[in-house]
């Protein structure tokens, strides 16, 4: 099995990587490293690394089974620095994702995302829920790319033939997830470690779901694996309230950090929550990691991680 990842060298590509390398898979990770790390990717007799940026172009040499398209900047922090570049990784990208799969008569895989639900009226969501999306806020280069990108992978579904499928990934963390990257468990350890004060945006009441990277791995192994066409959540429905999280940080630091409240950014949703039905369904899938047993892991990483910045 020969295996192509677009933002292979980034947090959720590089675990899906070492997952392909282990099961003796030849890989190629796809990456223009704006925001992965090459660091993240270990030497391989199986691995090749391209650099290359994928909505320009993708040139892959030889047969190619599946073609992942994982490459997006992806956090509150992207889309305030990196807009064209996500839109244009969502259309272009997607198109030039596909069309490689359809030269290489080769699977397509789509990670999409909890956020083409916006900020959502129906809780928790299903798949079939369209979602209530704001088309003009900071946040909707990534909504909007991300649902564009359904939208494309679909019609080659239909049209082509292509054999696709597509994951809507709710938040996810674990090791490799950039301190600096701005979303709130990276926030959170990040401020706790360097006893600095943590930031809570809102009163904190709006909650999250928040999965361990290697049960998301798990859910899209299993995805491959079966004939289904059609999205399917991939998240963990254990919801907690954004100040909880920040407690139980601080608890499993020991950090003398401060709690404080800042606003809420704009279209930041209320509540997020997948329903997982069809991944039980399908996938006999569902999270095994606990909150604060993959928060345990991610901290030790971290230390490691804000270790070496000093």
């Amino acid at each position: 099995m020969r295996i192509v990842i677009t933002g292979g060298a980034g947090f959720i590509g590089s675990h899906l990587v070492d997952m392909f390398l282990s099961l003796g898979y030849e890989v190629v990770a796809i990456d223009n490293l704006i925001t992965g790390k090459k660091e993240n990717l270990t030497i391989h007799k199986n691995l090749i690394f391209l650099d290359q940026n994928v909505y320009k172009c993708i040139e892959v040499d030889g047969k190619v089974d599946w073609v992942l398209h994982f490459a997006s900047p992806a956090s509150p922090v992207d889309f305030k620095k990196l807009p064209i570049q996500i839109l244009k990784v969502g259309s272009s990208g997607t198109i030039n994702a596909v069309g490689l799969a359809k030269a290489k008569g080769a699977k397509f895989f789509l990670a999409s995302t909890s956020e083409v639900y916006g900020d959502p009226l129906e809780h928790p969501q299903k798949e079939t829920y369209v979602g209530n999306v704001d088309p003009i806020s900071e946040r909707s280069v990534y909504d909007e790319s991300k649902r564009f990108a359904e939208a494309t992978t679909m019609a080659y579904h239909r049209f082509h033939n292509i054999d696709t499928r597509i994951t809507r990934i709710f938040n996810t963390y674990g090791p490799r997830m950039r301190p600096e990257d701005g979303r709130v468990i990276s926030n959170f350890i990040s401020q706790a470690l360097t006893n600095k004060p943590i930031t809570v945006y809102g009163d904190g009441n709006q909650t999250r779901s928040f999965q361990y990277v290697s049960d998301l791995v798990e859910g899209i192994l299993r995805l491959m694996k079966t004939n289904c066409n059609d999205p399917i959540n991939l998240g963990n429905p254990n919801e907690f309230k954004i100040i909880e999280l920040a407690n139980i940080v601080k608890k499993l630091t020991g950090s003398k950090s401060e709690i404080i409240f800042k606003p809420l950014p704009e279209g930041d949703p209320k509540r997020r929550r997948p329903d997982i039905s069809r991944a039980k369904e399908v996938l006999k899938w569902e999270p095994k990691v606990s909150l604060e047993d993959g928060l345990k892991k991610m901290i030790e990483y971290y230390k490691s991680v804000l270790q070496l910045q000093k």
